[in-house]
């Protein structure tokens, strides 16, 4: 049987701590950023962990 391959296009947005914990960029910030308030904008950058309903799905495609 071939061997498992892990969705590349996924593997490239998110990262898996130490841990286990699925991290990743947060939406909104690619785009209309003058419309935003600074405030919004800072809050935004960094990297956060994913919610727990979607970490089983991102678990799959990176097969593990």
């Amino acid at each position: 049987m071939p061997k498992m391959k892990s969705h590349t296009g996924m593997a490239k947005r998110v990262k898996v701590t130490g841990k286990g914990k699925i991290v990743a960029q947060q939406a909104g910030l690619r785009h209309n950023l003058e419309k935003k308030a600074s405030t919004r904008t800072r809050r935004l950058t960094g990297t956060v962990e994913l919610a727990k309903a979607d970490v089983k799905r991102i678990k799959k495609l990176l097969g593990r």
